[in-house]
């Protein structure tokens, strides 16, 4: 992590579509900066590991083709890449692309606060990119899902969808709360995706501008049921994946390749938090 980053915290209200704006988008004077990356390295470096690691492969459509090729995760002109590529430098990998996703796993993990990244993509069919937040649990197959996507692009340039994933809306469908919000606007131009995260309720922002929130019930019945399962710190993951027809009808081009650029990414906390 860039340790002279973490200097100060301008209180502004701004537009991010400039791709030469890098202020934040936080006004609100009571959240303080404790963790930033904001990628400026030199040219070819890899992110700091002190903070980052490649993210495993595994059978989900987001990490089934993750690499930890140099090719695929990269600093240049002070932003981290992130690609997919197709696969034509190794051979003895069966993946049919290379993809680049980083996490936080065991290095860094966040509780409630407002987490904003700075980032862009392209608009290719079956382009998968995401900055989410996950639950590190003590046990893995028993203990409640966490779930949190500050953003993802679904093979459109014209929006992006913000979710969040509860022990209940992973094992119940009818869980009568809207979790999942949509916002048409160019992801292919560069915007800052945000969430402000309280014990109560989660809300998206774009830009500094709010689309959505999900709320901590007040129903006791569907707390024991993994309503809200949010009191809990979470790791983050920054991912260039390639979709599949049965993720949101994405039609993925394996020949091609798929690019996503974030500036920065920020975590602010009260006090008392």
């Amino acid at each position: 992590m860039n340790k002279n980053v973490i200097l100060g915290l301008f209180f502004l209200s701004v537009s991010a579509d400039s791709a030469s704006q890098r202020l934040t988008i936080v006004s609100d004077a009571e959240y303080k900066l404790v963790f930033s990356d904001e990628f400026n390295l030199p040219n070819g470096c890899q992110p700091d590991s002190l903070v980052w690691s490649r993210k495993p492969r595994n059978n989900d459509v987001c990490n089934r083709w993750n690499s930890s090729s140099s090719k695929v995760v990269f600093i240049k002109n002070g932003s981290l890449v992130l690609k997919a590529i197709p696969n034509k430098s190794e051979p003895s990998d069966t993946a049919r692309m290379l993809t680049g996703s980083l996490w936080t796993f065991g290095k860094y993990n966040v509780k409630y606060g407002r987490i904003e990244v700075r980032m862009r993509t392209n608009g290719k069919s079956g382009n998968f990119p995401a900055a989410w937040l996950k639950w590190q649990p003590k046990d893995w197959g028993k203990d409640p899902y966490a779930e949190i996507d500050v953003m993802e692009v679904f093979g459109r340039k014209d929006r992006s969808h913000h979710t969040i994933h509860s022990q209940m809306t992973v094992s119940d469908k009818r869980h009568g709360q809207v979790n999942t919000f949509v916002k048409e606007h160019d992801v292919t131009k560069w915007h800052v995706y945000g969430i402000e995260w309280t014990p109560n309720y989660v809300t998206w922002m774009i830009d500094g501008v709010p689309i959505g929130t999900y709320q901590k019930s007040q129903n006791k019945r569907l707390l024991r049921q993994g309503q809200w399962t949010f009191d809990v710190p979470c790791y983050i993951v920054l991912n260039q994946s390639v979709g599949e027809q049965y993720v949101w009808g994405m039609k993925p081009d394996y020949k091609a390749t798929y690019e996503t650029r974030i500036d920065w990414i920020r975590v602010y906390k009260k006090e008392e938090e």
